[in-house]
């Protein structure tokens, strides 16, 4: 009988329900590439998806049949053209707005308040903080920001965020207010009241790029009577349904 692998295989772990398991198992060796990678040993393979040697080079050869990998003269494999002909296909049908405006929808539906969609957007030599994305609270008192509109970027919460997690984290700021980032880091978001405006509340999240890149910041504000921290999570959630697909 063949030896029982010491660790269970990476695809057995986040197996599809009601899926195939020789389907998870080939996606899993092409999962198996990261940020960097231009190929990968028969070795790496096996580390990173805890298959035998022999299981991964046989899901590789289905793989290679499929042009989905390719087998390059020193024995490594990289991605196949299938990989690319399959990317220029989701490049052209692809929309944000199908893919950003149903989370926000579903936390104002979750929440009652208005959530938005906050990038950086290069302006000269700085920054400035777009408003990509935004739906309205169904709320008589809220504020009044509309997709488009340039925000302050150092107040509020989805500055806050896009600077804690941006390219200058860690170092912008005095002591105290890099000790401020630092914070929001570490919990993952940020919740303020009266940082923009007196009168406003907000809640953000950072969404990331497939490589780790931050994104956007998915924002829940509101007046600052209606702040409640338990819509930390619903933000959280939302960001994390973003990520890796923006």
């Amino acid at each position: 009988m063949p030896r029982k692998a010491q660790t269970e295989p990476v695809s057995d772990l986040n197996a599809a329900p009601g899926g195939a398991a020789a389907v998870d198992r080939a996606l899993s060796l092409l999962s198996a590439f990261r940020p960097g990678d231009d190929a990968l040993t028969l070795a790496q393979f096996a580390e990173r998806t805890h298959f035998y040697k022999s299981t991964a080079l046989r899901l590789l050869a289905s793989l290679e049949h499929a042009r989905m990998v390719r087998r390059q003269e020193d024995g490594r494999y990289a991605l196949g053209m299938e990989i690319a002909r399959l990317h220029a296909l989701y490049a052209a049908s692809f929309s944000l707005d199908d893919v950003v405006l149903p989370v926000l929808r579903n936390l104002v539906a979750a929440t009652g308040e208005s959530a938005a969609y906050h990038v950086r957007q290069q302006q000269g030599e700085g920054w400035a903080r777009l408003c990509l994305y935004r739906i309205d609270s169904p709320h008589v008192v809220r504020d009044h920001v509309r997709a488009g509109d340039l925000l302050p970027v150092d107040r509020g919460a989805g500055a806050r965020i896009l600077i804690a997690f941006g390219p200058q984290a860690g170092r912008r700021g005095d002591a105290k207010e890099r000790q401020l980032y630092e914070a929001i880091r570490a919990q993952g978001y940020c919740a303020l009241v009266g940082d923009r405006t007196a009168e406003l509340a907000g809640i953000s999240a950072p969404v990331f790029h497939g490589d780790g890149r931050l994104a956007a910041a998915v924002t829940l504000t509101m007046p600052t009577h209606r702040y409640d921290e338990r819509y930390v999570e619903p933000v959280r959630t939302a960001a994390r349904r973003l990520d890796g697909e923006v």
